[in-house]
């Protein structure tokens, strides 16, 4: 999502939880969103924090290299199948986008407190790169083909010049769904719509043969969107780097407090709002399969089982074979107890995602009150639950913990 403001919920998103145990699920309006009161407590008072925000700027830097390391995997992937299109250079292609979300998945823990994947700068209004990465829902048709619509979109207007540059400038001007980069761009230009009850879209390979109607503007379109999606993240992990000028060394120098308060925010409000109300909840209420995440790859299930991965990995403090200094750890210093309920709410939330349907576009087209939803409706609470935690551990830190809407 693209366009920004911070509100916090001030209850537990009980009004949430309440209404999953009717036929429909609601999101929490943002009309009943308000401010946290701030907190009194000085419980870190004499504690180094600074190994724990060492280990979690590592942790980021080493997630956003391997995002960017995959993304240039799907980028030759990409390449390859442009220079000679055909199922199994298509098949490579779409595998290859699949693993290269995995990683990226698990580095949303990092958003929602303006570092440099959502920055906005007050005098400029310039944002940092998310939505050009990540934006979702998308309106198709504004980039290329539809059903019904053999000449809408970008790529099959004549008057529209196929450059990165007018690419971005044309991207959520007047609509947020009309996006024109990022994942879900390149995934729906390798798999196109999906119309298929047992498996994704369908676009054949056929759509990127050279110089045959407006293919070499769909493959230029591709090939410049995949681009600036590397690039994007190789910025990233760029100010994430360590011991170099740039965001991570302004990160690990700031107030230590202010920096938890950060951290565990981005925890809770990726739990509570972004997946429990914007990811599923939205999706479980419409049923409708455009505001499923990854509708175009039948993938939208990976993206929940990496999104709490990504959560775990920073409490815990571990990602791969990195091993760092978790969260738990703190935690289990001042509040064994509570510590073991997030740990136990963590688990909790990874079994419930694995039990879901797949794919998810089969729960959506599920009755009202069908198991396939209760196991979804399961989801949403297990994740409500552990941003709960998150801010009853921010109670006992005496720092803000926050759930944010965007």
């Amino acid at each position: 999502m693209s366009k920004r403001f911070c509100l916090a919920i001030a209850s537990s998103l009980s009004v949430l939880a309440m209404g999953l145990s009717a036929a429909k699920v609601s999101p929490t309006p943002v009309s009943q969103l308000e401010q946290t009161p701030p907190l009194e407590i000085a419980a870190l008072e004499g504690l180094d924090l600074s190994p724990y925000i060492d280990s979690y700027a590592e942790l980021v830097y080493r997630n956003y290299r391997d995002s960017h390391q995959d993304a240039l995997v799907m980028q030759q992937a990409i390449a390859e199948f442009l220079s000679q299109p055909n199922a199994s250079t298509h098949l490579t292609a779409q595998e290859a986008w699949i693993a290269a979300r995995q990683s990226y998945l698990q580095t949303e823990a990092f958003r929602f407190y303006e570092g440099p994947i959502d920055f906005v700068d007050p005098d400029t209004g310039e944002e940092g790169p998310e939505a050009r990465i990540n934006a979702w829902p998308m309106n198709e048709a504004f980039i290329d083909y539809v059903r019904g619509k053999a000449n809408a979109g970008l790529i099959n207007n004549p008057d529209f010049d196929v450059s990165i540059e007018e690419i971005i400038k044309n991207d959520q001007v007047t609509d947020e769904a009309d996006v024109t980069t990022g994942w879900h761009a390149i995934e729906f230009l390798l798999w196109g719509q999906d119309f298929y009850p047992q498996g994704p879209g369908q676009r054949s390979f056929r759509d990127f043969a050279a110089n045959q109607g407006n293919n070499n503007r769909r493959r230029e379109y591709l090939t410049l969107v995949t681009d600036q999606l590397v690039n994007d993240l190789s910025f990233l992990k760029d100010e994430w780097k360590p011991n170099a000028n740039n965001y991570r060394a302004n990160f690990v120098s700031r107030d230590p407090e202010e920096v938890l308060s950060d951290i565990f925010t981005a925890l809770a409000t990726l739990s509570a709002f972004e997946m429990a109300s914007e990811r599923i909840a939205v999706p479980l209420d419409s049923s409708n399969q455009e505001d499923e995440h990854s509708c175009f790859s039948d993938t939208t299930h990976q993206d929940f089982v990496f999104n709490a991965k990504g959560i775990k990995n920073v409490y815990l403090g571990n990602y791969g074979d990195y091993y760092g200094q978790g969260f738990d750890e703190l935690a289990a210093q001042l509040d064994p107890e509570l510590n073991q309920k997030i740990i136990l709410a963590l688990n909790r939330t990874e079994v419930a995602v694995d039990n879901i349907n797949r794919p998810f576009d089969q729960v959506l087209a599920s009755p009202f009150g069908s198991p396939e939803r209760g196991e979804v409706e399961t989801v949403i609470t297990a994740f409500e639950d552990q941003a709960e935690l998150f801010q009853e551990l921010g109670a006992v830190l005496g720092v803000n913990v926050e759930i944010l809407a965007e």
